[in-house]
């Protein structure tokens, strides 16, 4: 075999059009992209074969049918379309880094198949009606081939251009000064998405990372848009459940004197519920005190998969103030009571965040707080996904909130501090509270 620079191929990328045997015509004729790599992931599963010659060579097979046989491992599909990954939601925030297909495909594909008719004007807007096609059809493709294969295995979808790590030039990356980022928060620049995602299995940029820690400060806006990201990870992953239904509307304080729900409500599964808190912070719930101490404030509950993961949040009030004179003046909290992933789940398949983002777009858009120890080795990971977050003195907590206009509200943010310093925590040890 001739050297790689002696190939007619080298330097060159094949294109093959899709043609598939007709075997009515005896002949090849055009075929659909999408229904190929559909077939083939059939195929190389199992579950595509042809029973006749498998008769004809065992005709003592069995009478019921041949069985399948899987011809390869599928891990990952990849899909490289010049639009990219399926677009974000904010015009010029480019793609998404991650779908959860289990609980995001019939929002995003009925987003995009919205062509004609009147949507939302927050709904990928700006986005021609031959570009949304285009994206529904590959995120019903990478839906349709993941429903086949392993849970485990993943899509990606990727631009040409992304794919083949190309990159503004060095003097445009001076002049625009791309390091700098919204909340002084760096991530790992220039990457390729393919290879990382190949790699890691994972976006290259956190799904619940704010856009502003990943849309670089440019005064070109041609460059700033370059620098977004055109890849998305997409997997089966996980439902989530939420209550109270958040399909009604974001949650708001209840008027007090309403029913509300309980952690004891037939809905909720109280021992999973408790299990997932006890594994995630290595430590057991006082689960009476604890019930005692949330009956009459709990806001809700999210619940990932089948308790791998989990949120529940509050309304408290600030420390003196009666529920009625809180709720009157606007001034119940917001409170992120308890967050858990199971250890098992930790730093895989994206648990934390598909929770973390439907408490923060679903539940309270408007924002929530919550606290941590000082020394919690998460605190760089709530850091990043903040909008503020500041130490409290004479106590071990650091408070962190979602909130954008907390940092111009002393009374809200004294209301946070104050709901902060005097949760009472509910364990059942002498530890130090988490």
């Amino acid at each position: 075999m001739g050297s790689r620079r002696g190939s007619p191929l080298h330097g060159h990328i094949v294109v093959v059009p899709p043609r598939a045997l007709c075997e009515e015509k005896l002949g090849y004729t055009a075929a659909d992209a999408n229904d190929i790599v559909f077939a083939l992931t059939n195929y190389f599963s199992g579950l595509q074969f042809e029973k006749q010659a498998i008769v004809e060579e065992n005709p003592e097979a069995n009478s019921a049918g041949p069985r399948p046989v899987r011809r390869a491992v599928v891990d990952r599909i990849i899909v490289i379309d010049p639009f990219g990954g399926i677009p974000a939601s904010g015009h010029g925030d480019g793609a998404r880094v991650f779908v959860n297909l289990e609980e995001e495909f019939d929002k995003l594909h009925g987003a995009l198949a919205t062509h004609g008719q009147a949507e939302p004007a927050t709904v990928m807007t700006g986005l021609s009606g031959k570009v949304k096609v285009k994206h529904a059809e590959n995120l019903k493709l990478v839906r349709n081939t993941l429903a086949i294969l392993p849970s485990t295995a993943s899509a990606v979808i990727t631009s040409p251009a992304e794919a083949a790590n190309l990159r503004p030039s060095l003097s445009q990356l001076n002049e625009a000064n791309v390091e700098e980022f919204a909340g002084e928060v760096k991530t790992r620049r220039w990457q390729n998405p393919l290879i990382h995602n190949l790699l890691t299995d994972r976006p290259i940029y956190s799904a619940s990372l704010p856009i502003g820690r990943i849309k670089r400060t440019s005064c070109s806006t041609e460059l700033t848009r370059a620098g977004m990201p055109t890849t998305t990870l997409a997997k089966k992953g996980l439902p989530v459940t939420i209550f109270p239904d958040h399909r009604t509307g974001s949650w708001l304080p209840p008027k007090p004197g309403t029913p509300r729900l309980r952690l004891t409500d037939t809905c909720i599964d109280l021992p999973r519920l408790v299990h997932l808190i006890n594994d995630s912070f290595g430590r057991k719930l006082d689960v009476e005190h604890y019930l005692r101490r949330v009956e009459d404030s709990l806001a809700g509950i999210i619940i990932a998969g089948e308790y791998e993961g989990g949120a529940i949040l509050t309304w408290e009030r600030p420390f003196g103030m009666d529920e009625e004179t809180a709720y009157r003046e606007g001034r119940l909290v917001p409170y992120l009571d308890k967050f858990a992933v199971l250890k098992k789940s930790q730093g895989a398949g994206g648990v934390a965040d598909i929770v973390f983002n439907a408490m923060v777009r679903d539940c309270f858009p408007n924002g929530v707080c919550w606290r941590s120890r000082k020394n919690n080795p998460v605190n760089k990971w709530y850091f990043e996904r903040s909008c503020g977050v500041r130490k409290l003195p004479e106590s071990n907590w650091a408070m962190f909130w979602t909130t954008p206009e907390a940092a111009t509200s002393e009374q809200l943010l004294a209301d946070y501090e104050d709901v902060c310093r005097n949760v009472v925590p509910s364990w059942d040890d002498t530890k130090p509270a988490d």
